[in-house]
């Protein structure tokens, strides 16, 4: 026999409309739609990381920006540099 956990959660007012809005559109009861959400966000956690590369590299964001190939290395340097002559 399992046992069933019980759930009790404070919802600030705008998730509060968008769990109505979810029970509303798909006539889920809300534990249903609780329980499908936590197994979405814990597929999306546990295989993340590449679906999370992939629909940055598809959108162009990876790669999308310019400058020096040792910016990560030398970031600082430049910051100030930046810095400085935008406040002289």
């Amino acid at each position: 026999m399992t046992t069933r956990g019980r759930l009790n959660a404070r919802l600030e007012p705008e998730l509060e409309r968008k769990l109505a809005y979810l029970r509303q559109r798909t006539g889920l009861a809300t534990s249903d739609v609780v329980r499908a959400s936590i197994e979405r966000f814990y597929e999306a956690m546990r295989v993340g990381g590449e679906q999370a590369r992939a629909i940055l590299e598809e959108s162009g964001f990876i790669a999308s920006g310019s400058g020096p190939a040792d910016l990560s290395e030398r970031y600082k340097e430049a910051l100030n540099k930046s810095l400085s002559k935008k406040h002289r």
